[in-house]
Formats: structure tokens, C-alpha cells, sequence
């Protein structure tokens, strides 16, 4: 596990897995915390707490979106506030806790329990004390959103960035007009860091590269037609 530190309040905690890097992020705001996905149950968030300490400011947890690498850890913070997409807190449903813990359980890390997000928005929610806009942008699946702290100019876009840089392009769930929608409200924002759920540290031209991806793709589709 490799602990990042972005600019003066966000702080990254990477895990390699054989197949890819997991990412979870922590803000510390003035009044809040924020931690941004709970990954693979109570001993991936474990480091995030020891690291919290005595730190007594209330803390926010923030679902990108339902997927399990997301969510598992979620019971570790089952008194705090856990903030999703409605779409998402529709999706986690005792049958899909049940189904990704069958299909993945050689990805289990400590205790999984059910635990679903208790605020739930459509649009968009604003922490203005911390300069924190949590807002949703569908593409990778339906239900994701993603936060933007004002103050440090780094944004979260969950699985909306491809976890590799040869794969920049994630899967879509939505459709392409509904993904480049969500890239173009990334567009507009005024940010130095992207943290994604899968990738590295990547900057504000990361969504040329997968607007500019998406262009080839329809092209060599309209070619093979």
C-alpha cells in the first residue's frame, strides 16, 4: 500500500492487486473529512483510519458508484455519513452484496457486511465550509458521481477515467452522448490533480486524451461497418 499526499489536504492510498491499483482518497477538510470509496472491506480501510488517528472532525464517506470494489468497506463506517447517487443506494441490493461476494471472493480483505448509503441526491450537494461539490456525471455505469475540493483543485472521477493509460477509455454503461456529457462538465472545472478509482495521478488534460480516444474508436467502428 502506497500513501500519496496531493496538495495540502488530499491524501491517496494506493493498493496494487495483481490485476490492477485500487485507490481510495482522503480529504481532510475544515469541517469535515471526506473518504472517497471504501474498497475491498475492513482491511482496506484500516491504513485510512489509523491515519485519521484522533482526528475528531466528523467524516463523510462518498460511493463513486455501486460497483463492490467500491462499496465493501462501508460497514466500518456504518455511523457515519454515507453519501451515493440515488441510482446507486437502488442498485446495492442485498442480492447484489450476496452475488459480487460469491463471484469475487479471492478479492475479500477482512469483514464484508451489507451497508448502504443513508443521503442519497439526484443532481448535486455542496459542503460549502470545505469548498466541497459532490455532483453526478453517469458514463461508466448510471449511478456515478463524482467530488471536486475547490480549495486544493483536485477532482474524483471515480471509474469515469479507464483504469490504465492504454485503456483511458473505462467501460460505459450509459451510451457515449451521456459519457461526453460527464467529460465536459469535468472540462469546465479548474483542477491540477485527477485521482481516479483504478489509475495514476493524472492532470486536467486527461479528458482530451479520452474524448480524443472515443473519436478513433467511432472512426475504426464506422470503418469496420
Amino acid at each position: 500500500m502506497e500513501i500519496q499526499k496531493l496538495a495540502t489536504r488530499s491524501v491517496v492510498f494506493k493498493y496494487t492487486l495483481p490485476e490492477w491499483d485500487l485507490n481510495l482518497h482522503l480529504i481532510l477538510g475544515r469541517r469535515n473529512n471526506y473518504l472517497i470509496d471504501t474498497g475491498l472491506s475492513s482491511q482496506s480501510v484500516a491504513p485510512i483510519q489509523e491515519y485519521l488517528g484522533n482526528n475528531c472532525k466528523p467524516l463523510v464517506v462518498v460511493n463513486t458508484h455501486h460497483h463492490w470494489d467500491h462499496v465493501w468497506g462501508n460497514h466500518c463506517f456504518d455511523d457515519c455519513c454515507i453519501i451515493s447517487h440515488t441510482r446507486c443506494r437502488e442498485l446495492l441490493t442485498a442480492g447484489y452484496w450476496a452475488g459480487t461476494l460469491k463471484k469475487n471472493v479471492a478479492y475479500i480483505r477482512g469483514d464484508v457486511k451489507v451497508c448502504l448509503p443513508n443521503l442519497v441526491f439526484d443532481d448535486s450537494l455542496y459542503f460549502p465550509d470545505d469548498g466541497i461539490r459532490i455532483f453526478y456525471t453517469p458514463g461508466h455505469t448510471v449511478d456515478c458521481i463524482s467530488v471536486y475540493d475547490e480549495q486544493d483543485k483536485v477532482l474524483n472521477a471515480g471509474d469515469n477515467v479507464g483504469d490504465t493509460m492504454r485503456e483511458i477509455v473505462p467501460e460505459i454503461e450509459t451510451g457515449g452522448d451521456i459519457y461526453i456529457a460527464s467529460l465536459h462538465k469535468y472540462k469546465a472545472l479548474d483542477f491540477t490533480a485527477c485521482v481516479s478509482g483504478h489509475n495514476a495521478i493524472l492532470g486536467h488534460e486527461v479528458f482530451d486524451k479520452i474524448e480524443d480516444a472515443l473519436k478513433d474508436q467511432y472512426i475504426n467502428k464506422d470503418i469496420n461497418a
